[in-house]
């Protein structure tokens, strides 16, 4: 496997999504990888991102949680096959459901680390668990069940 995040590795026509997408200039750009059997990220919301003053707004807590889930579902979908990640036929992985926990409030202006296992992989769908936390406190869990896209949803 490279060190290359699972995020740039997709296709350009699938790549312009908010929360991870590398052509969405107006989006996170997310960029996850493995840490050993775990996949990691790290990113730190704008002030724009704000819930009331010092927090970070809950929405975007559940984009995060739902990018690096899908993202690490499609790695973990390559590793099963024993592929690299961006090679043909590409595997992408869309929301099937996603369930998130807020525990603690999360504060703005501090790098926040998101951390997924991988707890089923099958040849349609993979379930991510996810956790983000702030400061070694961990202020939100997530579960994604994420499906192989379809191929109706690309375009060329």
């Amino acid at each position: 496997m490279t060190n290359k995040a699972f995020q740039d590795c997709y296709p350009d026509q699938l790549s312009h999504c908010y929360g991870c997408g590398r052509l969405n200039q107006h989006g996170l750009q997310l960029k996850s990888y493995w840490d050993g059997d775990e996949t990691v990220a790290t990113v730190t919301p704008a002030e724009f991102h704000i819930a009331i003053p010092g927090y970070v707004y809950g929405g975007l807590i559940a984009s995060i949680v739902d990018c690096h889930s899908t993202g690490s579902a499609a790695a973990a979908a390559y590793r099963r096959e024993g592929r690299e990640m961006g090679t043909e036929p590409p595997l992408r992985f869309v929301t099937g459901s996603l369930h998130v926990d807020y525990l603690k409030p999360t504060p703005l202006g501090v790098p926040l680390e998101v951390r997924g296992t991988i707890e089923e992989v099958t040849d349609r769908k993979v379930v991510v668990n996810t956790t983000v936390s702030a400061n070694g406190v961990v202020c939100a869990t997530g579960r994604v069940v994420a499906v192989r896209m379809p191929a109706t949803m690309v375009t060329d």
